[in-house]
């Protein structure tokens, strides 16, 4: 849900769905009224909503309820940190409490009514939050908290009093934060840091705490949002609000579940917008998404396959490991735009270099060879015997004098270079806090990224704790993965945003002619016959081949004769999913007779499986070209989905296939060919002809408008196999099989 639903639309229709939908509220887009132009052509919201949460972070008054000061109980140590919070940001707290007159020192009043002044910010410390909601909104507070569990967590009797709390947030016009969340909010952060800051957003207050923590090492943190239950306020509320937080240079996430996985998106596309990176854990890559499904798409993305495809298609930088999103965050929230994307290797030993020289060219980042002059230069300062080409040998002595400092000058120099990297593995005094000073002090003078890997397991040596750590212009780390992985984050998050364009920007508003042809051929409830489902196919423009459906013998003659030698013939039928399995599929026929005999056969078996059918397709044979797979499945969180991938036999052997959310554009619908493993029987292997990739592209973008205007409609979509013809001869779907909703 992104921001409030309360009110309602009273023009369009599609807009009064969307707010019964609690999908946007009236006026969340850019501080304007909501028009169709902000919805796309299913009516669901183009632009994500930012919640004002400056009064949360940074309320003029809080009011506590269920304070207390008596030793022992819960409440108290809660009580005693809002109140140092409080002080912090300049906040007045007025403790609520039915039975006391003062709680530590400050006056105490019975209840939210009897506050001397409207308050931004009510925190609460009751064990049922519900009948306090309606109170609070009856006082037009803004923000509440709830830290109380036993709601969703527990089971289902929690999950139907979590929904009888949002039911009642939704009516009061509030905001809440949890249940089931914390005190993460109100930490006290380090106001003595300076540069751009790591903003926090945890579904699991603990897992975030190596994050908050960095603030020993010198980076900055400027909010935390412990998320909880997320009954109203989620992780996607605070993505947008804090996209647009000047000081914010990453935001770091914990999530263990999407509640609304289209407002994750519209967050994320609104970060991308802005150029402000995303680095996120989320927890669940061995969830199976396994769903019963007729179509091979249907088994081919998992809910985790989903939500990975979603993240990188907006750009959001997904991590496995606490520790790499420390290290992620960091080095995105501090590090400049890069001049180049070529890294250079350079450490006192061959080993080290060539040793992390392989893990970064197999990870994906780009080592360019230094050109002539530049080896030439560098062996000014290093023995000729040593290798300067990338990465760089110093041999280990140079960098005891001045030539450490020159040799580092010049490879930052290189217009190819935009990353320094140096793996220091352990500790070498002098050599190594020589190295280490003559780092940060070049890192100072560049515009480029210096990376340092010191890889000591104590950390207590002086040239980490205080000559790298106090430098706010070198990125250090302390494994060769964490570096690898934050760089190449890095590279790719900047890549992304120097030629992102919105998807939203460009998705249709208004229904195609398409969607029109295509309603009168749905069929709510039922599955398609294989001649029906084509015929949805070319209400969209997508190419079938040949062919007639046909019901006696003799017409199956006629159709071949038209259709042309030789042919294909295949039973049709509403709920018959897999042919070949049950032989209701012939290939290759040449001759009438041929054709006669299998029209009998097929009715035969049809008729003895006790298969309903609604004619024989007798149809144009293709038999040059690359087997794909297109298909829309119904996801979950996201809705309907867009799968391209190997088809024929290969789908379900290799399984190879890559997932987009629409909208996307072309660019997108690229590079989901650039995913799968068997990319190259595209390009053309063993002499066989580059398939038409221009067409197949075309296809996907096709079934994707299809997806947008069907959306709910439609449960499932494949065609399979997709023959993508050699190039310039385009893609003809052989087979397809749709389901409705």
């Amino acid at each position: 849900m992104l921001g409030s639903t309360h009110g309602t639309f009273t023009t369009d229709p599609r807009r009064a769905h969307v707010v019964a939908c609690g999908e946007l509220p009236p006026n969340a887009v850019h501080g304007r009224a909501v028009t169709a132009d902000d919805l796309d052509v299913s009516g669901r919201p183009l632009y994500a909503g930012v919640p004002d949460l400056d009064r949360f972070f940074r309320p003029a008054s809080v009011a506590v309820v269920g304070a207390s000061d008596a030793e022992g109980r819960p409440n108290t140590g809660i009580t005693r940190q809002l109140i140092a919070w409080a002080e912090r940001v300049g906040a007045r707290l007025h403790p609520v409490h039915p039975t006391r007159q003062s709680v530590f020192g400050i006056p105490c009043f019975p209840s939210v009514a009897d506050l001397p002044e409207q308050v931004d910010l009510a925190v609460l410390l009751v064990g049922d939050p519900l009948p306090v909601i309606e109170q609070l909104a009856e006082e037009k507070v803004r923000f509440a908290v709830a830290f109380a569990s036993g709601f969703a967590e527990t089971g289902e009797e929690g999950a139907a009093a979590q929904e009888r709390l949002t039911a009642a947030v939704q009516r009061s016009g509030l905001r809440l934060l949890g249940p089931n969340t914390n005190l993460n909010a109100f930490e006290k952060f380090r106001e003595d840091l300076e540069g751009p800051a790591i903003a926090l957003i945890t579904q699991s207050g603990h897992q975030g705490r190596p994050v908050f923590t960095l603030q020993e090492l010198g980076i900055r943190l400027s909010h935390w949002a412990p998320t909880g239950n997320e009954a109203d306020l989620e992780t996607a509320d605070f993505i947008s609000y804090f996209a647009e937080r000047p000081e914010v240079g990453a935001i770091a996430c914990y999530v263990e579940g999407l509640k609304d996985g289209r407002a994750f998106l519209l967050a994320a596309d609104r970060a991308a917008r802005r150029g402000v990176p995303v680095v996120a854990v989320k927890v669940g890559r061995t969830e199976t998404g396994a769903r019963m499904a007729a179509s091979h798409t249907g088994k081919l993305t998992g809910a985790d396959t989903v939500v990975d495809a979603a993240m990188r298609q907006f750009g959001v930088i997904r991590v496995d490991g606490l520790d790499e999103l420390q290290d992620t965050s960091a080095l995105l929230a501090r590090a400049r735009r890069p001049k180049a994307d070529g890294v250079v290797v350079y450490s006192i030993s061959g080993g080290t270099g060539a040793h992390f020289s392989d893990l970064a060219t197999e990870a994906g980042l780009s080592l360019p060879t230094l050109s002539a002059d530049r080896q030439a230069e560098l062996h000014q300062w290093i023995p000729e015997y040593l290798n300067v080409a990338n990465p760089v040998d110093n041999g280990g002595h140079p960098v005891g004098d001045w030539r450490g400092r020159k040799i580092i000058d010049a490879i930052l120099d290189d217009p190819e270079v935009g990353v320094l990297i140096c793996p220091i593995t352990g500790p070498f005094p002098p050599m190594s806090d020589k190295l280490a000073q003559d780092l940060v002090d070049a890192a100072e003078q560049t515009d480029k990224l210096v990376c340092v890997v010191w890889g000591s397991p104590v950390g207590t040596e002086d040239a980490y704790r205080t000559t790298l750590l106090g430098s706010s212009r070198v990125a250090t780390f302390r494994t060769f993965a964490n570096c690898i992985t934050a760089v190449r984050a890095y590279l790719d998050h900047h890549r992304f945003t120097a030629h992102y364009r919105s998807p939203f920007d460009e998705a249709p508003r208004t229904p195609s002619p398409s969607f029109r042809k295509a309603q009168a051929l749905m069929r709510p409830g039922q599955q398609l016959s294989e001649h029906a489902a084509k015929q949805l196919l070319r209400a969209y423009g997508i190419r079938v081949p040949r062919e007639q459906l046909v019901t006696s013998a003799a017409a199956a003659v006629r159709a071949a004769g038209l259709v042309g030698y030789p042919v294909v013939m295949k039973a049709s039928g509403a709920q018959l999913a897999h042919k070949t399995e049950l032989g209701l599929v012939k290939i290759g026929l040449t001759s009438a007779s041929q054709v006669r005999d299998a029209y009998r056969e097929l009715t035969d078996i049809a008729r003895y499986e006790g298969v309903a059918l609604d004619g024989i397709l007798v149809c144009q044979m293709i038999e040059r070209g690359v087997e794909m797979v297109v298909g829309i499945t119904q996801d979950p969180l996201f809705g309907p989905t867009v799968t391209v991938g190997l088809g024929g036999v290969l789908v379900e052997v290799l399984r190879d296939a890559a997932v987009r959310v629409p909208p996307f554009g072309e660019d997108q619908a690229k590079a989901m060919l650039s995913e799968l493993r068997g990319r190259a029987l595209l390009d053309g292997v063993r002499g066989a002809a580059p398939a038409d990739i221009d067409a197949l592209v075309e296809v996907v973008l096709r079934v994707q408008r299809m997806a947008l205007e069907l959306g709910d409609d439609i449960a499932e979509l494949d065609i399979n196999p997709l023959m993508v013809l050699p190039r310039g001869q385009g893609a003809v779907a052989l087979d397809a099989l749709a389901v409705c909703q």
